[in-house]
């Protein structure tokens, strides 16, 4: 027996809901991969800059060297933090709360399933019995 995953015992309201929280979240995961590569590229960036330091050292403009490497090379990049703590601190302040509120969500009123909104958008959009519109596993004809 399959289990239609476009949830027809669940009222539209309450799916929508589900379907925006979820988009939510998707946005979310993308910021988070955004900041993610803002953390590696502050990170290569202070990399570059510290060899920049070692070519002026050997080119014989020490000052300058030792401005950059006192005053830039392992600054904070916000009040008191390096890339990796900001990092920290979203997931574990933010980013681990959304994500726990999208499953209390799922769990509490879908049972679980994820994308049912999208679940019902495939069964409304297919064209059965089209051999590239299956039902797919757990979705009923």
């Amino acid at each position: 027996m399959t289990v239609d995953r476009s949830r027809p015992d669940l009222d539209d309201t309450t799916v929508e809901g589900l379907g925006r929280l979820s988009e939510a979240l998707e946005t979310m995961e993308q910021a988070r991969g955004q900041l993610y590569g803002f953390h590696q590229h502050s990170g290569k960036a202070d990399r570059l800059v510290q060899e920049a330091v070692e070519l002026f050292r050997e080119a014989g403009h020490s000052q300058l060297a030792d401005d950059l490497d006192r005053d830039l090379v392992g600054r904070n990049v916000i009040a008191d933090r390096w890339t990796f703590q900001v990092v920290e601190d979203f997931d574990d302040n933010y980013w681990s709360v959304f994500r726990a509120f999208d499953e209390r969500a799922r769990t509490e009123l879908s049972g679980g399933d994820r994308h049912v909104l999208e679940a019902r958008m495939k069964q409304r959009e297919r064209t059965a019995g089209h051999p590239a519109h299956e039902a797919g596993p757990a979705l009923s004809e």
